[in-house]
C-alpha cells in the first residue's frame, strides 16, 4: 500500500501492513482502484465518493454559490 495513497485523518493511526488493502466504506472499492482513500475513526471514504458527496451538496440547492462555481470550474479545468 503506497503511503501517499492513504491519507489518515484523526488522532489514532491504524495498523496496516502494506500490501493490506484500505477499502472505501461507501463504494467497496480497495485503494488500488481509487485516486485517493481517507481513513477516518472507523470509516474509509475514496477519492471519487468525495467527488460525488461534494458534487450532491452544491447542486442539491440547484444553484452553486459563486465560490463553489469557481472551485468546480477549477477542477473540471474550466477557464473564466
Amino acid at each position: 500500500m503506497s503511503e501517499d495513497k492513504v491519507v489518515q485523518l484523526g488522532a489514532k493511526k491504524r495498523e496496516t501492513t502494506q500490501d493490506e488493502p484500505v477499502y472505501c466504506s461507501f463504494c467497496g472499492r480497495p485503494n488500488t482502484q481509487v485516486i485517493k482513500m481517507i481513513q477516518g475513526p472507523g470509516v474509509n471514504i475514496c477519492s471519487e465518493c468525495t467527488m460525488i458527496a461534494v458534487q450532491y451538496l452544491i447542486l442539491n440547492d440547484r444553484m452553486p454559490s459563486a465560490e463553489a462555481q469557481a472551485i468546480l470550474d477549477a477542477f473540471w479545468g474550466k477557464a473564466r
